[in-house]
């Protein structure tokens, strides 16, 4: 009987590989996020760089 529960109980990892896991978990976190943020700061600048443009070249159609 005691067989039939330890069939019924999964092994749990290690501590070692459950460190493991948090760390490359937590690395992926990390990555994804520089990633996403430095798409939305492009973006951003991209906006910025063709409302200067349009600025400019509404100042120059007005002192002109």
């Amino acid at each position: 009987m005691s067989s039939f529960q330890d069939a019924e109980k999964p092994e749990k990892p290690s501590l070692l590989k459950r460190a493991l896991a948090l760390l490359i978990l937590a690395v992926v976190v990390v990555l994804v996020a520089k990633i996403v943020i430095g798409f939305v700061m492009a973006i951003f600048w991209i906006v910025v760089a063709v409302a200067a443009a349009i600025a400019v070249l509404w100042a120059l159609k007005t002192l002109l």
